[in-house]
């Protein structure tokens, strides 16, 4: 018998990027409420996958997930860029990368970007929320939103009765992450 197949980071990361596709007014009123509050949504939303590629060719593959155009109730344009870390460990530069995202989108394009992160990752003391430097007077201060799905774990009853399109993907990723070492539990 041949050993499973090791899945890839996109593997990981594609359904969270098809459900987004289809599904962004639930996604956010799951895990951004106020946000999807302030967006009208009779205008619709464009995914700028073409844009967010352009950015990535630019500063090399780095796998922000989803970049999106809304339209604010002020009527004001809104581009909102959402990264979903999949990966089960936490990782050192990920605040950085999202500040190059957010910053090479503003460059390129002129327009301010919301960044919002989703981390799935196993450890409950591993919240990225800010990047920044200060040098001799100087400063970057760069901050983003952050959901946790580990935070949500007491919330699983609530999950279960939520009708949002969202719950189902929440709950099948945190029953991944406590069955992680042992997979034959997922049952």
């Amino acid at each position: 018998m041949m050993p499973p197949k090791r899945r890839t980071q996109g593997d990981l990361d594609s359904p969270w990027k098809e459900a987004l596709d289809l599904f962004l007014a639930p996604f956010l009123d799951l895990f951004y409420p106020a946000i999807h509050a302030g967006i009208d949504w009779r205008r619709g939303y464009q995914s700028l996958d073409k844009e967010l590629q352009q950015v990535d060719a630019r500063i090399g593959r780095r796998l922000a997930d989803k970049l999106f155009k809304v339209w604010r109730k002020s009527g004001e344009e809104a581009w909102l860029l959402i990264h979903i870390e999949v990966q089960g460990r936490k990782e050192l530069a990920f605040a950085e990368r999202m500040f190059v995202y957010s910053y090479r989108i503003y460059d390129r394009y002129h327009k301010p970007v919301m960044s919002l992160a989703i981390l799935c990752d196993e450890n409950p003391d591993w919240k990225p929320d800010s990047f920044g430097y200060d040098l001799w007077g100087s400063s970057v201060s760069f901050r983003f939103l952050v959901v946790k799905l580990l935070d949500l774990r007491s919330d699983e009853a609530a999950l279960e009765r939520n009708p949002n399109v969202f719950a189902p993907i929440v709950l099948a990723q945190l029953k991944a992450i406590e069955t992680r070492r042992s997979p034959t539990a997922r049952g």
